[in-house]
């Protein structure tokens, strides 16, 4: 259960009965209504702001609907005491029982608790990653990969329908040049002396093993051959063993992809010229000449009639370019036929996951986005920051495999696909995240990978221990009426909100704030074993008092099944046991 849905749900049905009093008007909108955790928690369980949204369609002061609500409240069952805040906030308490309830519906509902219907099925695509196939994955690709497969599975958790999407840029001119350094390693694999990589070529020598795979396929077929005769089969050849490796980096991360589309494969549908000619149709394109950029002009710069796409219909600063001087199709042109390509497979909710460097593309694309779906579609672009690697405060800048940047393997095989994936989720995207080799491994309540995955160890210790003990014990059926502990109790409050975390963060397309929630559950789970620790009364297992042992055990269960819910969603693997 959403504690908080399920009162939102009972203050309508409030303000429904008070409608049918003839004491508020009917038909109020309830839109901008909402019920929450109150800021302070001294106010109480739970806060609305009823009163403040619908006075003026009741036609009376805030204060007094807050009355006749509390009013109402006060007669129900879970309720036990109703204050009204400053103007006519509602603040109120709900008994130990109700609370004590969710914890019974954790056990029923094991790892699964926290799943809802919220999405109901709608269908969203997520693409992420999508990075050009010219060499291994850096650890800024490793960022978008975590978030854009966690916001995957939040949203699957919320009961969307979701496609994982990676798109390969595989038609733009950084393959040729990746074919033309994949010639080079092959004219090495037979024999020859290339010396230094000509600048302008990728250095890495992940390229090596490309050039003796094509060296062993065709020999010396096209060692003297002009480079238009082996270009076309060159690029591909290097852009499927690019890939092959991408899909490795990526399985050694624990990431996968439902769809792979490709540029490439667009272009030559025609779905370029499909889509454009939606927008010509709707009189969106047409011949002009821009401004120059503000500030210093490019040195290519040059006002001569273009293709543009009107762009500032829809909200963009300007309108944009769809072909390049020499005729061809704009990346954004090609974008656009990506998007309308998602939108015509049935995606209204699409989300991008972009890299640090692509802050300049979203209007643009959001603007394209409403323009091809003709405002049925919504496009939300995630721009993941740069992640700054350390070892012990030192800065770590490079890979000698990669040739100027450390790998997305390098930093997995160092510290594991767990850390990882959890530190890359401990930063909300935009934010610059700094990983530190020796402090994602440390051992520290300021290590939140660490501290959560030891909370859930400690449970599964308690429950060990107490089988040990006591044998197989069913916690289903236990009496939950002895947890009355104000630790307790805040504990099973904390555990209560995961479905409003998982919902809301879905919808706000969050998924950090699953580690922050985690970090908290875990925080309230390690002070409640250390009060145990320091007052007997208070340990999981009570010598001669079976009734709140059993309590007992099904709290630290469930917070073994909360942390188990949240760590699936990072598809991150709860440790039984720290070593």
């Amino acid at each position: 259960m959403n504690v908080f849905a399920f009162f939102q749900s009972e203050i309508a049905q409030l303000l429904d009965q008070l409608g049918g009093e003839g004491v508020l008007p009917t038909g109020l909108d309830l839109t901008k209504l909402t019920v929450e955790p109150p800021r302070d928690a001294a106010h109480g369980d739970i806060s609305c702001n009823a009163a403040m949204v619908l006075a003026k369609q009741a036609g009376l002061a805030p204060r007094a609907v807050a009355e006749l609500l509390a009013g109402k409240l006060r007669q129900h069952a879970d309720v036990t005491e109703v204050t009204i805040a400053g103007p006519g906030f509602l603040n109120w308490r709900l008994s130990d029982a109700f609370w004590q309830a969710r914890l019974g519906e954790i056990l029923a509902q094991g790892s699964a608790y926290g799943d809802s219907t919220l999405g109901a099925g709608r269908k969203v695509n997520v693409e992420y990653v999508s990075a050009n196939p010219t060499g291994p994955m850096h650890v800024g690709h490793a960022r978008g990969a975590v978030f854009g497969d966690a916001l995957a599975a939040l949203l699957r958790k919320a009961g969307f329908d979701v496609c994982r999407e990676y798109y390969i840029n595989d038609a733009g001119a950084q393959v040729d040049v990746l074919a033309r350094s994949a010639y080079l390693r092959y004219r090495e694999a037979l024999g020859e002396a290339i010396g230094p990589i000509p600048e302008g070529l990728y250095p890495g020598e992940y390229l090596i093993e490309t050039g003796r795979a094509l060296a062993e396929t065709y020999g010396e077929i096209w060692r003297d051959r002009p480079e238009a005769d082996w270009l076309p089969l060159f690029r591909q050849f290097a852009i499927d063993s690019m890939m092959a490796m991408i899909r490795d980096d990526l399985a050694l991360l624990g990431v996968r992809h439902d769809v792979f589309s490709s540029e490439r494969a667009l272009q030559q549908s025609g779905a370029v010229e499909q889509a454009l000619a939606t927008l010509e149709q709707a009189g969106l394109i047409y011949t002009g000449i821009l401004e120059p950029p503000k500030g210093k002009l490019p040195d290519d710069w040059e006002p001569r009639p273009q293709t543009l796409f009107a762009a500032t219909k829809f909200g963009d600063d300007v309108d944009r370019p769809l072909k390049k001087s020499d005729g061809s199709w704009t990346y954004f042109a090609n974008d656009i036929a990506y998007h309308f390509d998602k939108v015509q497979r049935g995606y209204a909710e699409l989300i991008d996951v972009l890299g640090a460097d692509h802050g300049g593309y979203v209007r643009r694309m959001q603007a394209a986005v409403k323009a091809i779906s003709l405002g049925k579609a919504a496009l939300d672009c995630k721009i993941c920051q740069l992640v700054q690697l350390y070892d012990h405060g030192v800065p770590v800048k490079m890979s000698k495999r990669a040739g100027t940047f450390v790998t997305l393997r390098d930093v997995v095989e160092q510290v594991g696909k767990d850390i990882v994936r959890f530190m890359m989720l401990t930063r909300k995207n935009d934010q610059t995240l700094e990983f530190d080799f020796a402090k994602v491994v440390e051992q520290s309540r300021d290590n939140m990978v660490w501290y959560v995955q030891y909370a859930h160890a400690r449970t599964q210790s308690v429950l060990r221990h107490a089988e040990a003990e006591l044998g197989a014990v069913p916690l289903a059926g236990a009496d939950l009426g002895s947890l009355v502990d104000p630790a307790e109790l805040s504990l099973i409050r904390l555990l209560a909100g995961w479905p409003r975390l998982v919902e809301a963060a879905a919808e706000a397309h969050e998924p950090h704030r699953v580690a922050f929630y985690l970090y908290d559950v875990a925080a309230g789970f390690h002070s409640l074993w250390n009060k145990g620790k320091d007052d007997s009364t208070l340990r999981f297992i009570v010598a001669d008092d079976l009734t709140t042992t059993l309590a007992r055990l099904a709290l630290v269960k469930a917070v073994g099944l909360v942390i188990t819910s949240g760590l699936a969603v990072f598809a991150v693997e709860p440790m039984m046991e720290m070593r």
